[in-house]
């Protein structure tokens, strides 16, 4: 019997399940507020764009960006959703993401908030790493509806 195709398919299976962990990794350090584990997470010459359209390149410079951020904002937390894990070769894989944000002392998502996440991840001397990570706003400008079923969407994450 041929094992062969198995043990590709449970490869397959266990790298989606790491880069999914690394996009809830991302999330979780962001709601600790810890910004050398988030940027830990990079790639050393990773990149994020960040909400407001900053574009930070490397990891120094990611836990530079992120440490005031949580020194002196009460930032919200984030929920996220995966919508889909897609390698383009055995060791790099884009994932796509849908997010919201609950503000400090609040119990609900700001839905002026929610989000559209992307992330590259690479495979680094066998870890999955973030190549980039863009944080774009869903605005969804003149389609309400699309914002609404967004958030109730997301709401089911709380």
């Amino acid at each position: 019997m041929d094992t062969q195709p198995m043990r590709a398919e449970e490869s397959r299976t266990d790298d989606e399940a790491a880069v999914r962990g690394l996009y809830q990794g991302l999330l979780e350090q962001w709601n600790r507020r810890d910004a050398a584990k988030m940027a830990g997470l990079f790639a050393p010459d990773g990149h994020l764009v960040g909400y407001d359209g900053s574009v930070v390149n490397g990891r120094a410079a990611i836990a530079g960006h992120l440490a005031p951020i949580f020194a002196d904002h009460p930032t919200p937390a984030y929920v996220g959703k995966v919508r889909e894990v897609r390698f383009l070769t055995p060791d790099v894989a884009v994932l796509r993401a849908v997010a919201g944000l609950v503000p400090p002392g609040a119990r609900d998502l700001n839905p002026n908030l929610n989000a559209v996440q992307s992330l590259v991840a690479a495979r680094h001397d066998g870890q999955w790493r973030v190549e980039l990570y863009q944080n774009t706003p869903a605005a969804f400008h003149g389609r309400p509806e699309e914002s609404a079923a967004l958030t109730a969407e997301l709401r089911q994450l709380l």
